[in-house]
């Protein structure tokens, strides 16, 4: 989604039409390369990322962990590389995400329990990201913040679930991002940093 294309994944091998999400984790496991998610039981490949894109990654990831750490709350700040099931037949691999609780096992492939999720959009991956995903994020109990992170228009929409239920939107491009729970604040220029 974010910086790739969503093209279905050239099957090498006889594989079912269709995957549930172990499937697909234990196939992807099994890649020699490539990165790639699974929608609807169908496996779609990330395309290469570009520079802008992925130091916005880096910045987001750097800027959530060092905003954890100075309050020194039990989260942890993750770059994109793991895994969240959205449902039996949906897995995702957000940009960057936080979780909170005791440390995440270190041979774990899927957060189950992300607070904070972010993606950074592409072009080719704008339409699911503010859209597919902002949804399917949002089904998971635990999701309380969704953060949009466009390069071209340097501004960020941070999507917020209120207590009642309600999902909230605003969009900075410059100030900062109150992000409670679990209550840190992370200043929009430090994402934009070097871009």
């Amino acid at each position: 989604m974010r910086h790739r294309q969503l093209q279905e994944t050239p099957m090498e091998e006889p594989r079912p039409e269709r995957f549930t999400a172990d499937e697909f984790i234990a196939w992807a496991l099994e890649q020699p390369s490539g990165r790639y998610e699974l929608h609807h039981g169908r496996i779609f490949a990330m395309a290469p990322e570009r520079v802008n894109h992925a130091r916005a990654k880096a910045q987001i990831w750097l800027a959530l962990r060092a905003a954890l750490a100075a309050r020194g709350l039990p989260c942890e700040a993750m770059p994109d590389g793991v895994t969240v099931r959205i449902d039996a037949d949906t897995v995702y691999e957000p940009d960057a995400l936080v979780r909170c609780g005791p440390p995440a096992p270190g041979d774990a492939t899927e957060i189950d329990d992300p607070v904070i999720l972010v993606e950074v959009v592409s072009p080719s991956s704008r339409g699911v990201d503010t859209g597919l995903k902002l949804a399917r994020y949002f089904s998971l109990p635990s999701a309380r913040h969704y953060l949009i992170v466009d390069t071209e228009g340097r501004g960020v929409t941070h999507h917020r679930r209120e207590e009642d239920g309600t999902i909230t939107a605003r969009i900075l491009r410059d100030g900062e991002i109150a992000l409670d729970p679990p209550g840190v604040r992370v200043r929009v220029a430090d994402i934009f940093a070097g871009l």
